[in-house]
Formats: structure tokens, C-alpha cells, sequence
């Protein structure tokens, strides 16, 4: 009896050990799982809402970070599933691919934040370049591109890129024998067809859509960069609580 008690105790510490563990690596991975739903949450929500001038902006980095954000969410919801299956029957197999998912999830996350926090520095020079050029040739030629310029500036109250005196030297009105207009109508403080005859300050916006669109994009991308940037470490201790639950498990293999 004296002899066997040590070993009991030993047995017991190393079940309770384990135990523990599990519940750790159960408690880390739903709010790992709960993560993974405000990644996929917050990336459709940017899509949706913020994204809508997207295709102005001259550049892929906005759309693919968005993109990358809703993959790295779907990804999480699975690789969380794995994590609690791995868990309960203690299979090895399922936990050190949990593990290698989470660090995988780690560097996916954390150059989803570096692209839109690189992006966000230099977004504004970048519109001041390239949306001129995009409104200026495409406006009534690309059916897209021409909904999307109106539709901002109507939202933002702005006319042109730098101000509404771009709009003398764009193609449309260059080529358009048929119109009168001095800018698109969505250029109107009040819209109707053909409201953009005058370019009296009373009438249409002056003031340009770079700075305003510039803002709004901004905004987006902090988003993407501080929930990318700031939720990537968690998965750090994800990694050291699974690694060391498999390590348990592969004492008792061994022992048995």
C-alpha cells in the first residue's frame, strides 16, 4: 500500500494535469471560435458597406486585405472545431494540425494587418494620383465605374477629384456634343436630370471627393489592421496550451 501510493499520487497529477489542460485548450479555442466569428463578421460587414468605391481606388491592396480578413474568419470557425475535436478524444494527430493552423492563422493575420496599415499611409497620395486619371477617362464609358462616381459624390457631397474644375477636362464632356453640362448631375447640391448646366457655387459641390474618399477608406483599414494586428497574438498561447497537451498525451502512449 505504501509502495503503490506514490505512484497513484503520480498517476493522479498527471490526470489532473492533462485535465486541465483540455480545459484551457476547450476555453481558448471557443474564444479563438468567437474570434474567427467577429473576423468573418466585421470583413462581410466591410465588403458590404465600405467597399462600394473600392474600384476607384486604383489599387488591390483594400480589396485583397478585406478578402484575406473573411478567409482568415472562415478559417479560424474550422481550425476551432478541430481544436475542440482533438481535445475531447485526445488524438494527437488533430492537435499538432491545430497547432501548425494556428500558427498559420498567426502569420495570415498579422499580414492582413501589415497591408492595411502600409495601404492607410499612403492611400491619400495615391487617390490624389490615380482617381483623377480613373474619373476623368471612364466616367459614362464604364457603366461600373460611372455608378460608383456618382454614387460618391453623392455620398460625400463633392464634385471632382481635387474640385469640380477637373470635370473641364474629362472625356465625356469633351466628346458629349449632346449635353450642356458643366459637371455629372450627381454633382447637384439638388439632383435632377441636367442639373449640372450651372457651375455656380450655389448649385454644385466645389469642393473635391480625394480627401473625403481618402478618410473613408481609412477608416476601413484601421479596422482591418488594429482587429488583424491586435488578435494575432492570441494565437500564440493557443499554440504553447495545445503543443503542451499533446505532450501530455504522448506521455501516457509512451507509458502504456
Amino acid at each position: 500500500m505504501m509502495n503503490g501510493q506514490p505512484r497513484n499520487r503520480r498517476k493522479n497529477q498527471e490526470l489532473c494535469g492533462k485535465n486541465f489542460l483540455k480545459f484551457v485548450v476547450y476555453v481558448f479555442t471557443f474564444i479563438f471560435w468567437l474570434t474567427g466569428c467577429a473576423f468573418l463578421a466585421i470583413g462581410v460587414w466591410i465588403l458590404f458597406v465600405k467597399h462600394s468605391f473600392a474600384s476607384l481606388l486604383g489599387n488591390s491592396t483594400f480589396p485583397i486585405a478585406t478578402y484575406l480578413m473573411i478567409g482568415i474568419g472562415g478559417f479560424i470557425i474550422v481550425t476551432g472545431i478541430m481544436g475542440c475535436a482533438g481535445a475531447r478524444v485526445e488524438n494527437r494527430c488533430l492537435l499538432v494540425l491545430y497547432s501548425v493552423f494556428l500558427l498559420l492563422i498567426f502569420l495570415l493575420e498579422a499580414i492582413s494587418g501589415v497591408l492595411a496599415y502600409m495601404y492607410e499611409g499612403i492611400i491619400r497620395e495615391e487617390l490624389s494620383r490615380s482617381l483623377n486619371d480613373t474619373m476623368m477617362k471612364n466616367y459614362n464609358y464604364d457603366a461600373h465605374l460611372t455608378t460608383a462616381i456618382d454614387d460618391m459624390q453623392q455620398r460625400f457631397l463633392c464634385c471632382g477629384a481635387v474640385s469640380f474644375k477637373d470635370w473641364q477636362k474629362s472625356q465625356w464632356l469633351r466628346e458629349d456634343r449632346n449635353t450642356t453640362n458643366k459637371a455629372p448631375d450627381s454633382c447637384c447640391m439638388s439632383y435632377s436630370h441636367g442639373c449640372a448646366v450651372s457651375d455656380h457655387p450655389s448649385n454644385i459641390y466645389y469642393r473635391g471627393c480625394s480627401p473625403r474618399l481618402a478618410q473613408y477608406t481609412k477608416e476601413s483599414l484601421m479596422i482591418i489592421g488594429g482587429v488583424g494586428l491586435g488578435l494575432c497574438c492570441v494565437q500564440i498561447f493557443g499554440v504553447i496550451f495545445s503543443c503542451c497537451l499533446v505532450r501530455k498525451i504522448k506521455d501516457k502512449v509512451y507509458k502504456y
